[in-house]
């Protein structure tokens, strides 16, 4: 072989064992690539549809109790306060003594009042007595008239004056009572003003104390003109005394939950406040342990009508810029999103006024793993939901 061919084929040859090497590497890359992995499965969220029941709207409003009765205590007669009868805050009961006044001055008055009445008695009989002989004497000519006369106007003044002193016994009898100062119905007193031992009602009526009744308490609110006409329109009329006139409410308190105490609205102003366009109406609880205080400030709730509506978990309601809505599944698994207007709760559901049929499947369960438009597992929520 010459030469020149030689080297030709050499360099054939090494360009053929590149290409060889080339194809190995580019090939054998290929042979250790892993599978794509697969995508995970759609999350799974419980479903369940719209509760079909009967719902009561309310009318959620603010008010303040006020005692029934509030009385101030005073002396109504003069004289040095001997003894307090009561504790500070202590409930009491209608009748029971809470102050004694100087009683010495006024029993002697008493007594006073009692001998001028014998005095008086003693005068009028004798009096009587002596009017009743001359009168006969006069009738035998025995007599002159101007004794008769005399003993006339001495038994008409003794009849006066045990009249005069039988008033002046029974101002004596109440004046002696005032000294007695007493519970003037069941409630709650307050501290007391004065202490044992000071001059009371030297100086007009002196303030001793001041009392509540506690039982039972009302409940002081304002409603709007819009809310009045809905309650008109339910109830037909103004609330008033008698029983069938009375609205039922509901009341809550501070650090209660919901609305526990029970009663009736039975009193509502007899004009709107021009200026803000609302009346004011009173309701009435029940206070047997004297529990609600005046001056509490207190959440009314008033019913408004009883309806049918569609109701779905509390918590499967969300609210975003747009407003709420509920997430459902639909017959594709995917989410979709659906703006609602919610009505009153009952207990852990929510009514729903507008956004549902009542035949879609709501995510109430797992609604941070929803999203409009992702694809879902869903899993029916079995049992009834009360």
């Amino acid at each position: 072989m010459k030469p020149g061919r030689s080297r030709t084929h050499r360099r054939l040859r090494a360009a053929a064992a590149w290409i060889v090497v080339s194809s190995l590497l580019i090939i054998l890359p290929g042979c250790s690539e892993k599978p794509k992995p697969q995508p995970p499965p759609p999350p799974k969220v419980t479903v369940a549809q719209p509760v079909h029941r009967k719902v009561t709207d309310y009318l959620d409003l603010s008010g303040n109790t006020q005692a029934v009765y509030t009385v101030q205590l005073v002396a109504r007669v003069t004289g040095y306060l001997e003894q307090v009868l009561f504790r500070d805050g202590q409930l009491v009961k209608k009748g029971q003594p809470l102050f004694v006044i100087q009683r010495n001055t006024y029993e002697n008055n008493l007594q006073q009042a009692q001998a001028a009445i014998q005095q008086y008695k003693a005068q009028l009989e004798y009096s009587e007595s002596q009017f009743t002989r001359f009168s006969n004497l006069a009738q035998n000519k025995a007599a002159a008239q101007s004794d008769i006369d005399n003993w006339r106007y001495q038994r008409d003044q003794a009849q006066a004056n045990l009249r005069s002193a039988e008033a002046q016994r029974d101002l004596a009898v109440l004046s002696l009572s005032y000294t007695d100062v007493r519970a003037p119905f069941d409630g709650r007193i307050d501290r007391r003003l004065k202490d044992p031992g000071n001059l009371v009602g030297s100086d007009g009526n002196t303030v001793l104390a001041q009392i509540n009744q506690v039982d039972p308490i009302y409940v002081y609110f304002n409603i709007s003109d819009l809310d009045l006409a809905r309650l008109l329109k339910r109830t037909g009329g103004i609330p008033g005394p008698s029983d069938a006139r009375k609205w039922p409410m509901q009341v809550g308190l501070p650090g209660e939950d919901g609305y526990p105490h029970k009663g009736h609205v039975d009193f509502a102003a007899i004009s709107l406040t021009s200026t803000s366009g609302t009346l004011l109406m009173r309701g009435v609880l029940s206070n047997p342990d004297g529990r609600i205080l005046a001056g509490l400030y207190t959440r009314v709730r008033v019913p408004v009508e009883e309806r049918a509506a569609f109701l779905v978990p509390d918590a499967a309601i969300g609210h975003d810029q747009q407003g709420a809505y509920v997430f459902v599944v639909n017959d594709k698994n995917l989410v979709e999103r659906h703006g609602v207007k919610t009505g009153p709760a009952v207990d852990a559901l929510r009514a729903i006024d507008d956004g549902l049929k009542g035949e879609e499947w709501v995510v109430v369960n797992g609604l941070l793993k929803a999203s409009p438009g992702r694809q879902v597992t869903p899993e029916r929520e079995t049992g009834p939901r009360s």
